[in-house]
């Protein structure tokens, strides 16, 4: 049985669910590596990311390098003497880096591997339609999430979920799959799979302000995926077209229906209840969005104070 000294870097709430459960079940966390603080909001106060918040919680050594190959952090690092690294929601580590500990570095991935490796893969498994997704658990290598993978565990993705409620399960059962992961190493039990190479592996790419519009003119059930599968962050977006106004709106939550009609692609209609979209072959029904610095809010309570013309429509 390997005694095990454990650095842990990850930044948002994602990876704290990880670090909880490994303080929890009395693993030796004898650093966390984390973002350095941020200026957020309008006095721009420094902002202590999830991780570092937690961390600082149980008493647990945090550092905050800006530069991952600097001499005084990996001086730092080694002088912390671990054997494992844990990567939760974090950024590309150099060779030095991954490579320093006895039993090596494996990060914790949102995604089945191979597919969905990069930046978004809980946003595009959605997006793309896809009704199953997992987690992954893979020793660290040169690339981004090409390693040997450890151990995988596989969810349903529900018909109307969206990105927000996916990422908590996933959250939820990668912490669970890393403490399986932890588990085999500390018994030197570990056998790993090569990830598996093919010209059709789907890619999680960085999402952007471009990848986020809404295209009217795609179909149906493509606009539903993307609304959903940005909830509730970045968020879909698109412009809305209504007398002089022309305004960027995110769309939060919609649901669908199919139809045959006669109107073109983009127009509204709308009612005193009900604000849809006509797209190829149905409608987006509209139920949650956000107008320019207004908090969003369900479409019930905009009708009551904001009219559509005639001829608005969303581009």
């Amino acid at each position: 049985m390997r005694n095990l000294r454990i650095v842990f870097m990850g930044t948002p709430d994602f990876a704290v669910a990880t670090l909880k459960t490994l303080v929890e079940n009395q693993y030796n966390v004898v650093g966390v590596i984390t973002a350095p603080d941020k200026p957020a909001g309008r006095g721009q106060k420094l902002n202590e990311s999830a991780v570092k918040q937690y961390a600082l919680s149980q008493n647990l050594n945090v550092l905050q390098p800006t530069n991952l190959k600097n001499d005084n952090f990996l001086n730092e690092l080694k002088a912390l003497n671990a054997n494992l690294q844990i990567v939760v929601a974090f950024r590309m580590l150099p060779k030095v880096v991954w490579q320093m500990p006895e039993y090596g570095t494996f990060n914790l991935h949102a995604s089945l591997l191979p597919n969905y490796r990069g930046a978004a893969p809980i946003n595009w498994a959605i997006i793309n339609g896809e009704t199953k997704t997992g987690v992954s658990t893979f020793f660290i290598d040169e690339k981004i999430d090409t390693g040997d993978m450890i151990l995988q565990e596989t969810i349903d993705i529900l018909p109307e979920e969206n990105a927000g409620s996916l990422h908590d399960k996933l959250m939820d059962i990668g912490s669970q799959l890393v403490l399986k992961t932890v588990e085999l190493i500390k018994e030197g039990a570990v056998k790993t799979i090569p990830q598996k190479e093919s010209d059709d592996v789907k890619t999680a790419y960085k999402l952007d302000r471009d990848n986020c519009k809404i295209d009217w003119n795609d179909s149906l059930k493509n606009i539903y995926n993307l609304i959903r599968g940005l909830s509730p962050y970045p968020a879909a977006w698109c412009t809305l077209i209504n007398g002089a106004d022309s305004l960027d709106v995110k769309i939060y939550e919609a649901e669908t229906a199919t139809e045959a009609h006669n109107q073109s692609i983009g127009s509204i209609i709308s009612t005193k209840k009900e604000l849809k979209v006509a797209v190829s072959n149905g409608y987006i029904i509209i139920k949650e969005i956000k107008f320019p610095g207004k908090r969003s809010m369900d479409v019930r309570s905009l009708l009551n104070g904001y009219a559509f013309e005639a001829n608005a429509k969303m581009l």
